[in-house]
């Protein structure tokens, strides 16, 4: 064991001076090509992230039950205003690409700067997705044949493929009959091994059952993702993973990263965690549900602030956050959205207080094409105040990502959103800050339509 220890650390000087790393897991040795911030959108991480979350999706961070989705809300203001500038998210889920991005359809999810899907067999980086072809190859050499799994699972009349979605290179997913799971897995396990397969067989919900090489699932692709930080320079101060069912219970295994099991955990990992980790005191059941569980256990771990300016009503003390205008603008579009759902008392006091934080000369570039006042602009909110009480109203920000230009001057470009009931719109948005007397002065405001927007209304519905 000496002997191979010193030629594998020997190796990896070498492959140092060529842009490698080795990746060593319980099942394989793995050579990498080290990672380029610029596939990753990271530029803007100069140091080691204090914080890095690492959460499923469904009844984690999201929650299906809160049809108002005011938990994923209130995590969105939180992240926005005190970690996106320095920190990591990354979404982990049993979901394909493709059932990913209905998701983002249907729920106001932020933009993750890495998104690990299928049970841990694909990871992607930035707003484009960018495939990590290296966790492609190392899957690749694993003892894995996807045909032969094909071959073997025909065998058993009671699994019923899904659908074509959530087939992939490195998961083939089956529904199965109620009450069969167990014994099924236990079989096929044993066939797939004497055809020289080494796989994973997961069986979930008590209607799942999918197959995945044995170096692949959540904690596997965690524990890569990790290793190639490190190699980067850019490895987590803390590291937080969020889950609540069997297919995140490799994320608990890994050592030294935080976890939360919130509050509305299946059974199966519950019971997984008094077997394996009940005196690990780093993993804690929390007692809220999906994204609150998430805010307490930031909280619980001391990992940051934990508290969602969604929890905060006060909006004019601004002067002790000036040096940070991604705050401003978090503020700013809370305030918004109060106003207009009818929620603010001495709304008018508030307005000229935004208003007088502008230059006289501010303007805004309306994503109609129109050249406006931005005084103006917010002196007209007076008259939206409240049109939207008793409506599905909601506004959040999503990428706040804060740039220097010159001293006392900062640029600011993040996604806006709305959603009124079922129409979502989207803007993105660029605002100029400029210092004045120790305060921030907004300067000008550029909105253009997103991609991503349902709805492409160029008229007077969409204010700012």
């Amino acid at each position: 064991m000496l002997g191979i220890g010193i030629k594998i650390d020997s190796f990896n000087l070498s492959l140092k001076e060529l842009g490698l790393y080795i990746y060593l897991s319980s099942h394989r040795i793995c050579i990498c090509p080290k990672l380029r911030r610029e596939s990753l959108t990271m530029e803007r991480l100069i140091s080691h992230p204090p914080l890095m979350i690492v959460s499923d999706l469904d009844h984690t961070m999201v929650d299906h039950q809160d049809h108002e989705n005011l938990s994923l809300l209130r995590f969105n203001s939180l992240w926005e205003y005190a970690y996106r500038r320095d920190s990591l998210l990354v979404f982990s889920t049993a979901r394909s690409p493709v059932l990913y991005k209905e998701l983002r359809k249907e729920k106001p999810l932020l933009t993750p700067d890495i998104i690990i899907t299928s049970i841990g067999t694909e990871i992607a980086f930035g707003n484009s997705m960018v495939p990590d072809h290296a966790w492609v190859e190392s899957l690749n050499s694993c003892k894995w044949n996807r045909e032969i799994v094909l071959e073997e699972t025909s065998k058993f009349p009671e699994l019923t493929l899904q659908p074509k979605t959530e087939q992939r290179l490195h998961k083939v997913s089956f529904y199965i009959d109620e009450g069969k799971g167990e014994a099924l897995t236990k079989e096929l396990s044993q066939l797939l091994e004497k055809r020289g397969l080494d796989v994973k067989i997961i069986y979930s919900w008590g209607k799942n059952v999918d197959v995945i090489p044995r170096g692949a699932g959540k904690g596997e692709a965690l524990e890569y993702l990790l290793k190639k930080l490190q190699a980067e320079g850019i490895f987590p101060v803390n590291t937080l993973a969020c889950g609540d069912s069997e297919h995140d219970a490799e994320l608990f295994s890994i050592p030294d990263v935080h976890g939360v099991m919130v509050s509305n955990s299946q059974e199966e990992l519950l019971k997984w965690r008094s077997e394996n980790a009940l005196n690990n005191l780093k993993v804690i059941h929390s007692t809220e549900r999906c994204a609150d569980g998430i805010i307490q256990a930031i909280g619980h771990f001391n990992l940051g602030p934990d508290l969602s300016p969604r929890d905060v009503s006060e909006f004019l003390d601004r002067k002790m956050d000036n040096v940070n205008p991604g705050h401003e603008v978090v503020r700013f579009y809370l305030f918004y959205e109060r106003l207009r759902r009818g929620e603010i008392k001495n709304y008018e006091t508030y307005i000229a207080s935004f208003k007088d934080s502008c230059l006289h000369a501010a303007v805004l570039f309306h994503p109609s094409g129109a050249e406006k006042s931005l005084r103006d602009t917010i002196d007209e909110l007076k008259k939206c105040y409240g049109d939207k009480r008793g409506k599905k109203f909601w506004v959040w920000v999503d990428q706040v990502l804060v740039t220097d230009t010159i001293p006392g001057k900062w640029i600011v470009k993040f996604d806006k959103w709305e959603q009124c009931e079922d129409e979502s719109q989207c803007c993105k948005t660029t605002v100029e800050f400029t210092s004045k007397g120790g305060d921030l002065v907004w300067e000008k405001v550029k909105q253009i339509w997103s991609e991503e927007s349902k709805v492409k209304d160029d008229n007077s519905s969409w204010i700012l």
